[in-house]
């Protein structure tokens, strides 16, 4: 027989039940992927059409990425494509980041969500805590980062040299932040002289 748990007493018990109050955090989080999926709709939407020469999509796509031709615009060319599909897997990217965070955030920090043996229960999640989730997070970051930093190179004629510059050098420290973290995990979990074997 498993033993009868103690009753916990008034105060840790209102401290404990006060994490779900995490809960409505994560529902926005989920409104939010909704508003994600939807924009990444209307941009591949605009992309289709203005591969079929439709002037108003394209004006609009170039419009969201910020591109300035040098002459009027017949149609789309090589440039606005990889704009736009780099402008849908940085939405996909976000979008990945989201659901880390809504799934890792709430399985760590609010409840379990009991997913063991559920055929697509993500293969991270058997081993997630809050300093794997971190790592994941500061890796993801660095990836839309990235994603930024070859859009703004792409298009490098429309921004002036200080923005390049910064936007390299931000994107610099998000690579040194995120080494940081897994350093510090690594020595966390596995300080120096510490033998696995």
């Amino acid at each position: 027989m498993n033993p009868i748990p103690k009753p916990i007493p008034p105060l840790p018990k209102l401290i404990f039940a006060s994490r779900w109050l995490q809960l409505p955090l994560y529902i926005g989080l989920i409104v939010a992927q909704a508003v994600y999926v939807y924009h990444f709709w209307v941009e591949l939407v605009h992309l289709i059409e203005a591969a079929f020469g439709n002037t108003a999509a394209l004006d609009k796509l170039v419009t969201s990425i910020g591109y300035v031709a040098d002459k009027p615009l017949e149609g789309l060319n090589e440039t606005i494509i990889m704009l736009v599909v780099l402008a849908l897997i940085d939405v996909v990217m976000i979008s990945n980041l989201l659901i880390m965070v809504i799934v890792g955030g709430y399985e760590t920090f609010v409840s379990r969500l009991r997913l063991e043996g559920h055929p697509d229960q993500p293969e991270w999640l058997n081993h997630v805590n809050a300093g794997v989730l971190k790592v994941k997070l500061a890796t993801a970051i660095i990836g839309i980062s990235s994603i930024h930093l070859l859009k703004t190179f792409i298009n490098a004629d429309n921004y002036t040299e200080k923005v390049l510059l910064w936007q390299t050098v931000i994107h610099s420290v998000f690579l040194l932040s995120a080494l940081a973290i897994a350093l510090t995990e690594k020595l966390i979990h596995h300080p120096a002289g510490d033998d696995d074997h």
